[in-house]
């Protein structure tokens, strides 16, 4: 008598777990944070094309790093937001030089409170280089400058200046692998014809 009993069992809980997943599998996608829907207006239709094809959790992980920024622009452009950057690097350098806690702090909190340029992040990068497989490195590329731009900030609050100085090359790391994955080699255009032999 227990085999069919044990057996009823398993089977009303097989058909009740598929048919979970199957209600779990029809589900609509969760909706697009408002900010980035904002940003989508803005977007060519090539570019809001790529951003719709996002994986959820890079569209998460997007929001997540633009969350982080109390500061929004309302005109200025990526480059300019990273001339902005460089300043702020220069300050804590001019800073830990001098054994100017408060300043290598200040300046290293901005920077890491930079300002999200006109359209968000994803309007600067390059078309190919809007997709999932690429965009997954930001988080890593995030936590190297704008993380180390606070543990030296932590670090100078505590008077530590070594500790500090010690952060600027992990800064300058993450700034430069970005640069290289998504910028280019400044001055090279593939729109240039080069001499034959080159």
């Amino acid at each position: 008598m227990k085999k069919p009993l044990s057996l009823s069992l398993i089977l009303a809980g097989s058909m009740l777990l598929s048919s979970h997943a199957s209600a779990n599998s029809h589900q609509t996608p969760a909706p697009m944070p408002v900010e980035m829907q904002q940003m989508m207006k803005v977007y060519t239709p090539e570019l809001r094309q790529k951003v719709m094809a996002l994986s959820p959790e890079l569209k998460g992980t997007i929001q997540q790093l633009h969350a982080g920024h109390t500061r929004r622009a309302k005109e200025t452009n990526l480059r300019q937001i990273m001339h902005e950057i460089l300043s702020e690097y220069q300050s804590i350098a001019s800073a830990v030089a001098t054994d100017n806690a408060e300043q290598a702090a200040e300046a290293a909190r901005r920077l890491a409170n930079h300002r999200i340029p006109k359209g968000g992040l994803l309007a600067y990068f390059p078309l190919d280089k809007v997709n999932t497989a690429d965009l997954s490195v930001l988080s890593a590329m995030n936590t190297a400058v704008e993380g180390s731009a606070l543990k030296l900030a932590e670090a100078a609050d505590k008077g530590d200046m070594s500790m500090a100085a010690s952060y600027m090359s992990d800064i300058m790391t993450g700034c430069v692998a970005c640069h290289q994955k998504f910028r280019g080699v400044p001055g090279i255009s593939a729109n240039l014809m080069t001499p034959e032999g080159k």
